[in-house]
Order: structure tokens, then C-alpha cells, then sequence
């Protein structure tokens, strides 16, 4: 048995975290320039580094640095590339992929041995580094220092610590199923904790275990409460004889499959507070030596969680707590995430006084990004993300310096300072990335004959067999879902011709009919035909396939200018020659006296913005675009936009139009250069942190309303209408518009985002469940 002491949370980190970089003996066995030097000699005491922090694979950390007999961290004021490259190579890596600023892997304990580090990058050591002095710094551990390094070892280097790959299915902690028919279902909320340890699992003694240590190996499995379990169910599993099977009824349904197995304790008296984003950072002891005679008064710990919403389903949950778990998902929550590519993850937003509005940055931190996440129905959070990493949100900034302890039921529960636009900006919009149970979507689809890993063939599993899907009806919605399913983000082009891809090992069509509504989180759940495929062409060059990108934009119109510039227009119709040639006009138009008579047009100014985290390009390529002689420009969509006027019961009564510009950018937050202009068939597009302004006074920048009688309307406009173009967010591309018409005059009123208000003042202001917002749903 281990007595509790200052070694034992190092040693329990290198189990847990797969790898922290002891790298204090390594030495090079055949010196050359490429060679990690090993601990740094000189004048002073040797150095030695290490990669510490959580979640981060084991290429890549917080750096820390052991000197004068103590370990301490490293401040990221003026931190470069160059240091990073000099660090990365004291670990045992050929070079630096990147670094990262304000503690992105947890803050560090202890000293902050350096400040303002200044290396050149061809340093042998970091010592030979320019700095403040050792110990000499102005930072808080807020601002401690991470390294990305190429996951690349410097050849012949030699590490006294075993660097486990990572595998994207593997956790450092697991729950091991023990009860039949659980094996198989994913996710596995019920089991045996175990922890990585060498090359396999160990065990954790469970004297001392309790609802609190659940508690974090729940969240860190995706899971956002414990529960109760039958420990003496359990012990069966642990106490049979060797090769020994036993059976034992529990009610009517389950069996326990109790093989003995080789025990192998490493963990004991671990004690979580229950707000820990992962088990290695609980107090522990672990055994040491010969440990064949430990936990004899105990046994393997046990852990049940509860599943959310999204996936009680999936786990058996009980009819009745599924049942429970809806009714409290329909009871609309007052938080959601938007913008994120994968499920669970998002900016956070939340709903004061019936609107949504984000959350500042400041002091924005794991206990607090947890306390959303478990809200949510996830399990605790992998990231707080800051800096609006998952694009800048709309509307307003309600909440800042959230400080939750982590045991709160609701962020609303946090104590948390209300703001004003002075304070903050939404560059700075908090979000997270949230623990979700594994549930193994990643293997049942891939992708064949692309030039990268981000492209290709869409290929899914069907039983045993690999195959092809039909491109019939394959939209952005469909490659939204398969690049969600694959872990490659979002949809860039959802492709329905693949005769340009390698076609060498093609596989035959498994799956046809596919119909998503955007939102699953895996292809087999949207509809599709069964056994019996339909599709037009099963030859190869026109299966489905999917460009898929880490990054997309988001487009958003500003509501207010609407309203601030709409006004009636009874135009000429001698003016309208162009206008109608392009269909901007009501169909009644060509049965007006030409060029005599007017028609009444409704105008306004459209101001669109791209808040996303990539431009937002048009689909075609410049050789489809087409010339339009009466306006002298290109267009390179052909319908941008949707302008509607709608009766209050959702009925459309002015035709509106389908329109399409010319895409640029009219002007650019400070800092942002212009990319595009449609002038002298130049690119087009919006640059992120950009907009594009279509003023009140252009050709159809207008609904013709002639034809439209006196009364109560709504004003309808819907950017990027049929998806031709992939956006982090569909959901705020609608923006309606209250209008009061009286036959001469128009009140234009309300202007606001379609989901930007709670449901209730949405149906109180437009008075009808019709059409909020273009949302995938």
C-alpha cells in the first residue's frame, strides 16, 4: 500500500493523461544537429521539461520547466513560434506546430520561471534563450504558455517515459461493461472504472468511493450526473474463482457475465470534491511494488451514469426516466450553444428578458463551461473556449465574469456581473467544447479517393459491408451530417459528381434516398431507403461525396437597418426596364401599359455581415458565373436571397423575389483588409469580420408591392436560402420585420433575427407558429 504524498499526483498524471514528457534523463544516442539535447547544463542547475495540462493529446501541453529543484511554468508574454520550436525539441520533437496563450491546457502551480521569453529558434537550449531573469515575472498562471509539437521524435532520442499513441476512440479513463447486452450497446454508461496504464487497464480499489468521484468520471465520459449503483451486484465480478463463468438473474432482464479476470490495482482513496474536469486532478494514493495483495477489503469500482437526452435513448435508459428527461428538455432552456461543428460543443448563449444573448469572456474558465455543458445534457467540459473561437454571436452581451464552483444545476445559479456594450465586444464570446459519450458514429463511415483526409467519396457501412450513397437529393444538409459524422467539421461543398476522384477501389452503392433534416449526428439517422435502393445512377462518378473544413462562415443580417430604411417607391415603369428583366418584379408587371404607369416597390437597404470563422465564397466557379448587361456586373449565385411579404398567418402576398447580387466587400471591422469586389470580374465573396451592403436605392433592393392590399404583414428576408453555401449556423439567416400598410404609408417595425427571441415573444409579435427562421429542422 502507498502512503498520500507529493509524489503521488505526478505519477497518477502520467497514468491518467497518457504522457506527461519526463524528458529530466533524456539523452540523445547519437548527437547531431537534429538531436534533443537533454537536460540543459551550465553554469546554473540542469533543466527539465515536461508537457501537464488537460484534455491535449501527448504531443502538446502546458510546458513546464523543472529548475532549482522545483517545477514551474512559463508566462506567454511575447511567446513565439521560435520558443516554441526550442521547447518542443527539449521534449524530444523535431519542431513546433504551433503554441497557445492564457493557460489553454488549465493554469499551472507553483512558480512562473519565465517571462517574456525571446528565443531565435536555432537555440540548443532555452537557457541560451533572452528573458527576465529566472523567477523574475509579472504573470499570473492565467497566462501560462502551451506547446503544439510535430508529432515527430527526434531520432535516437531516448525518453524515459513511454509515449502511448492516442487513439481518438480510446479514453484514458473507460467504463468496462460487465452485463450482457450492455457489452455491445454504445454508450456504455454502467461498468468497471479502469485507467490506462503501460499497455493496459488497470484497476481502482473503491474503498472510500463515492458519488463525487462518480460524479467526474461521469462527466469526463460525457455524462452529466451519476447515479446510484448495486455494488453487491458487482461483487460477483470480482470475487469468482478462476475460470469460473457465473450467471446471475437481476429481476427479469439483466445477467451478469462474471469472468474472473487478472485484477490489477494502481489507484486507491481517490477523493474528488466532484468539480474536477478529470479524474487526475483528485486526490489519490496508489499502490507501489507488488501490489497482488491490494484492496483486499475491497473491490473494483463501480460507476452508473445517467445519460442526457440526446442519448438515453441509445444507452436503454427506462421509459419512464426518458420520459422525465423529454418533459424537462420541452420546459425551453434558458442556454443553448450555437456555431459549432460537432454535437455538444458551441458559443454559449443565453435568453434574458426573451432574448438570446452571449457571454463574455472575462474570467470565463472550466468549473464555469461545465456547469453549461451538464446543463445541456453533456458531461463536463473538454474546453472554455474564449475569444469568440466559434464565431461572434448577434444581439446583445448579457452576462460577464461568470465564477460558478461547479456544483450548480444552472449557469443562471453563477454568480455572474450584467455588462454593457462598453465593457465588452462580441469578439470576445465565451463558448466550450463539451465531454459527449463515445458512441462509435466514426466507424461506420468513410471517405475514398480524395486528395486529402478532408475530401472524398462518402462511404458508409451497411451490416459487414462497406459501399457507396446515392448523390440523388445529396445537399449541404446530407454533407453537413457526414462531415459531423466523419469529426471533420462542417460541409464545404456537398458533392454530387466524383468522377474527378480517384475511383481505383470503389466500392458498390449500400445506400440511397438520403433525406436529413441537418441536425443528426450520424447518417443512418436520417431517412433513407431500406434494403431496396432507388437511385437514378448507381455508377461511380455520381455517388456522393463531401468536402468537409474545420472552419465556415456565418452570415447574419442587420435587422435594425431594415427598419431604420425602408420606405414606398411608386417607380416608372420606364425606369423598371432592367428590373424586369431580371425578375424583380410581381408577374402582374407584364400585363402593365409598358412604359407607362408605375409600380409601387417597397425598399429597403440590406446590410450583410459574415460572422463566421471563413469566408463566405460562392459555390460556382468564375467560368459559370453569368454576365448581367443591364446591371454591367456578374452574378455568381443565382438566388442570394429570399424577399417575402407574409400575411400574419404565414401566407405569402407579395411575390417577392428570389435575388442575386454581385458579392463583395462594402467595408471591414478595423483591422479586416477587403478581399473582394465585383469590379472588373474580380473574386467575389464576404471576408470574415466584413458585410456587404446592398443600399435602398439599388435595382431590386425591393418587394413589389403593387398588388398588396391595406393591412397587418410581415416583412420576410432569408439569406443563403437553399444552402448552396455552407454556414456554421443556419438557424439566424431568417430576419423578420413587423409592417403596418395603409394604403399610401408603411410602418416597418419589430426587425429582428428569426431565432434571436424566446418562442413566446416570437409568437407574440408575429402572431402565428409559422416560418421563425430557415433553420435545418
Amino acid at each position: 500500500m502507498g502512503s498520500r504524498g507529493a509524489w503521488a499526483r505526478p505519477e497518477l498524471l502520467a497514468l491518467l493523461a497518457g504522457a506527461w514528457l519526463w524528458v529530466g534523463s533524456a539523452q540523445p544516442a547519437a548527437p547531431g544537429p537534429t538531436a534533443g539535447p537533454g537536460p540543459t547544463r551550465g553554469p546554473g542547475p540542469a533543466l527539465q521539461f515536461r508537457l501537464a495540462g488537460y484534455p491535449r493529446k501527448h504531443s502538446e501541453g502546458r510546458i513546464e520547466v523543472f529548475y532549482n529543484d522545483e517545477w514551474g511554468t512559463i508566462c506567454d508574454d511575447d511567446f513565439t513560434l521560435a520558443n516554441a520550436h526550442v521547447l518542443c525539441r527539449h521534449l524530444g520533437f523535431v519542431a513546433a506546430t504551433g503554441w497557445s496563450h492564457s493557460a489553454k491546457y488549465g493554469k499551472g502551480i507553483g512558480r512562473i520561471w519565465l517571462d517574456n521569453l525571446n528565443c531565435g529558434g536555432s537555440e540548443k537550449s532555452v537557457g541560451d534563450c533572452r528573458h527576465r531573469g529566472w523567477g523574475n515575472s509579472d504573470c499570473s498562471h492565467e497566462e501560462d504558455a502551451g506547446v503544439i509539437c510535430k508529432d515527430e521524435r527526434i531520432p535516437g532520442f531516448k525518453d524515459s517515459n513511454v509515449i502511448e499513441t492516442e487513439q481518438s476512440h480510446v479514453e484514458e479513463v473507460r467504463l468496462r461493461a460487465v452485463v450482457a447486452g450492455a457489452r455491445r450497446r454504445l454508450p456504455v454508461a454502467e461498468g468497471i472504472v479502469e485507467v490506462r496504464y503501460k499497455d493496459g487497464w488497470a484497476q481502482i480499489c473503491d474503498e472510500g468511493w463515492d458519488g463525487k468521484n462518480s460524479r467526474v468520471v461521469c462527466g469526463m465520459l460525457g455524462f452529466p450526473a451519476e447515479r446510484k449503483v448495486n455494488r453487491n451486484f458487482y461483487k460477483l465480478a470480482s470475487k469468482s474463482g478462476p475460470k469460473h463463468k457465473h450467471r446471475q438473474a437481476v429481476g427479469s432482464k439483466k445477467r451478469l457475465f462474471a469472468e474472473r479476470q487478472q485484477l490489477n490495482y494502481r489507484l486507491h482513496s481517490v477523493s474528488c470534491a466532484g468539480t474536477e474536469a478529470h479524474l487526475s486532478l483528485c486526490a489519490f494514493d496508489f499502490y507501489r511494488g507488488n501490489a497482488s495483495a491490494a484492496c483486499a477489503a475491497g473491490m473494483p469500482a463501480v460507476v452508473s451514469c445517467l445519460p442526457g437526452p440526446l442519448f438515453a435513448a441509445a444507452a436503454g435508459a427506462h421509459k419512464k426516466k426518458q420520459r422525465q428527461q423529454q418533459q424537462q428538455q420541452g420546459q425551453q432552456l434558458r442556454i443553448r450553444l450555437k456555431g459549432g461543428a460537432k454535437v455538444g460543443e458551441g458559443r454559449v448563449e443565453v435568453l434574458k428578458s426573451s432574448e438570446w444573448g452571449t457571454i463574455c469572456d472575462d474570467r470565463w474558465n472550466l468549473l464555469s463551461a461545465s456547469v453549461v455543458c451538464r446543463e445541456l445534457g453533456f458531461g463536463s467540459a473538454k474546453e472554455a473556449l474564449t475569444g469568440a473561437r466559434m464565431g461572434q454571436g448577434t444581439g446583445p452581451i448579457h452576462l460577464s465574469e461568470v465564477q460558478c464552483a461547479g456544483t450548480e444545476q444552472s449557469l443562471w445559479s453563477c454568480p455572474f456581473k450584467n455588462i454593457t456594450e462598453e465593457d465588452c465586444k462580441h469578439a470576445e464570446d465565451a463558448a466550450v467544447r463539451c465531454n459527449v459519450p463515445y458512441m462509435g458514429y466514426e466507424n461506420l463511415i468513410r471517405l475514398a479517393g480524395g486528395r486529402t483526409a478532408s475530401e472524398g467519396r462518402v462511404e458508409v457501412k451497411r451490416g459487414s459491408k462497406w459501399g457507396t450513397v446515392c448523390s440523388d437529393g445529396w445537399t449541404t444538409k446530407e454533407a453537413m451530417v457526414a462531415c459531423r459524422q466523419l469529426g471533420l467539421g462542417y460541409s464545404l461543398h456537398a458533392v454530387t459528381e466524383t468522377w474527378y476522384w480517384d475511383a481505383s477501389n470503389v466500392t458498390e452503392m449500400v445506400l440511397s434516398g438520403v433525406k436529413c433534416e441537418g441536425h443528426e449526428m450520424a447518417l443512418s439517422h436520417c431517412q433513407h431507403h431500406g434494403a431496396n435502393l432507388n437511385c437514378k445512377n448507381t455508377g461511380t462518378r455520381f455517388a456522393a461525396g463531401v468536402i468537409c473544413s474545420e472552419t465556415a462562415s456565418d452570415l447574419l443580417l442587420h435587422a435594425p437597418l431594415v427598419q431604420e430604411t425602408a420606405y414606398i417607391e411608386d417607380r416608372p415603369l420606364h425606369m423598371l426596364y432592367c428590373a424586369a428583366e431580371e425578375n424583380c418584379l410581381s408577374s402582374s408587371a407584364r400585363l402593365a401599359n409598358w412604359p407607362y404607369g408605375h409600380r409601387r416597390l417597397l425598399r429597403f437597404s440590406s446590410q450583410i455581415h459574415n460572422n463566421g470563422r471563413a469566408d463566405f465564397r460562392p459555390k460556382a466557379g468564375r467560368h459559370s458565373w453569368v454576365w448581367h448587361e443591364c446591371h454591367r456586373h456578374y452574378h455568381s449565385m443565382d438566388i442570394f436571397t429570399h424577399y417575402d411579404i407574409l400575411t400574419p398567418n404565414g401566407t405569402k402576398v407579395a411575390e417577392g423575389h428570389k435575388a442575386s447580387f454581385c458579392l463583395e466587400d462594402t467595408e471591414c471591422e478595423e483591422d479586416v483588409a477587403k478581399r473582394y469586389e465585383c469590379a472588373n470580374f474580380g473574386e467575389q465573396g464576404i471576408t470574415v469580420g466584413c458585410w456587404d451592403l446592398y443600399r435602398h436605392d439599388i435595382d431590386c433592393q425591393w418587394i413589389d408591392i403593387t398588388d398588396v392590399k391595406p393591412g397587418n404583414y410581415i416583412l420576410q428576408v432569408v439569406i443563403n436560402p437553399n444552402f448552396e453555401v455552407a454556414e456554421s449556423d443556419f438557424t439566424n439567416n431568417a430576419m423578420k420585420c413587423n409592417c403596418k400598410y395603409d394604403g399610401h404609408r408603411i410602418w416597418v417595425h419589430s426587425c429582428h433575427i428569426g431565432d434571436a427571441l424566446s418562442e413566446e415573444a416570437s409568437k407574440r409579435l408575429e402572431q402565428y407558429p409559422g416560418q421563425l427562421n430557415n433553420q435545418i429542422s
